[in-house]
């Protein structure tokens, strides 16, 4: 196949939806989907017309997620706001899909790839930055786990880790990017913990309960984020904190620690801390420690260095810091706060600047410009008193 050709006509096909009415975003998915499809197709049986070809199938793409998307809006058109607390009613045909999703004959990473694009309603940007690979990598996964389940009988449901990872990745992506899915998250989450009796289901459900009570003091008037350790406090809503403690102590009363009941114990620590100030950084550093036994995740141990700094000052954050891999997301944002901490203003001022860079969404990139715009105001002062 004339690869060379196919990146030519990427921007004719790109240009071609566009004026059709697709979103920039949306077409450059279909697109995506398309090449994926000719690379597959096209060794075997070459088109007469390959511009035309490419142009017909990425538009069938376009419309496929289009529809999909719109069967999503609909669905969360019917949830509340806000999760109400208390058990799940009727269990509707949702959930039943994630798990069929999540099929025998798919590997977990493509299952979870698969549901997220397919029932999730996600984009395969969204996907690949969830799941830390490269867009085209996530295409390529997403374009294969298509293929895999195609020709098989959806009479065999998948595991509920699985599907748990799929209602993890759905609610992080609803808490803090661009497409607003936490509380539909939540709704399933209730779901499968009245259907599951399951400790790790109980420490998903507790987990989005705690990090979703404070919701409304994240963002200020203006849109703008705002940190945990500056967040109004009385704005958390209570009852969903209550309710998650209790799920997740009666989870962690049977003794069966997961990775979700891990992070939700660290949720309830910042939870339970009346200030910033007051909060028990030790114990939450001796949590990301079993979590990382867990997990093995570097975003974790990410997470654990901020946790360090807090517990034993910014020195052993940043030498905790300094063992993990400078590409990960969000280091750059990390070093920043803990070069800050530690007195290093310009340092941290161009850490923030470069993390600013890299966000993933715009609320995320707002805030680290601004960091930067304080530690250089700051700065200048410094230098002309």
């Amino acid at each position: 196949m004339d690869e060379v050709l196919l990146r030519s006509l990427t921007p004719v096909v790109l240009t071609v939806l566009v004026r059709r009415g697709a979103d920039f975003a949306a077409a450059e998915d279909a697109v995506q989907d398309a090449l994926v499809e000719a690379l597959r197709v096209w060794p075997a049986d070459p088109p007469r017309d390959p511009k035309g070809w490419l142009i017909t199938v990425a538009w069938r793409k376009f419309l496929d997620a289009t529809r999909a998307d719109a069967a999503r809006r609909r669905r969360e058109d019917r949830v509340e706001e806000e999760p109400a607390p208390g058990p799940a009613p009727a269990v509707d045909d949702t959930l039943q899909l994630y798990f069929l999703c999540a099929h025998p004959s798919l590997s977990p990473a493509s299952a979870v790839a698969l549901t997220l694009r397919a029932v999730g309603g996600l984009t395969t940007r969204q996907i690949a930055a969830a799941c830390l690979v490269p867009e085209a990598t996530m295409a390529q996964r997403i374009s294969r786990a298509k293929r895999t389940v195609s020709d098989v009988r959806f009479d065999r449901p998948g595991d509920v880790a699985t599907v748990l990872r799929v209602l993890y990745l759905v609610f992080n992506e609803g808490y803090s990017g661009d497409v607003d899915l936490a509380a539909e998250a939540i709704r399933l989450t209730r779901q499968l913990a009245a259907a599951v009796d399951h400790p790790e289901v109980a420490g998903l459900l507790a987990l989005m309960l705690l990090h979703h009570a404070r919701r409304a003091a994240r963002t200020a008037p203006d849109g703008s984020l705002v940190p945990l350790a500056e967040q109004d406090r009385g704005r958390w809503d209570t009852a969903l904190i209550a309710e998650g403690v209790g799920v997740l102590q009666a989870a962690l009363a049977r003794d069966r620690l997961g990775e979700f009941q891990a992070q939700a114990a660290i949720a309830a620590l910042h939870a339970d801390a009346p200030t910033a100030e007051e909060t028990d950084w030790v114990q939450i550093v001796e949590w990301y420690d079993e979590l990382a036994r867990l997990t093995d995740s570097p975003v974790v141990r990410l997470n654990r260095a901020v946790a360090v700094g807090e517990a034993d000052g910014p020195r052993a954050g940043l030498a905790a810091l300094a063992a993990l891999d400078g590409s990960l997301p969000r280091h750059a944002a990390v070093a920043a706060y803990l070069h800050e901490r530690d007195g290093d203003l310009a340092t941290a001022a161009r850490l923030y600047a470069e993390a600013a860079h890299k966000a993933p969404n715009l609320a995320e990139r707002d805030h680290l410009t601004r960091q930067a715009a304080r530690l250089n105001a700051r700065l200048k002062t410094h230098r002309n008193p």
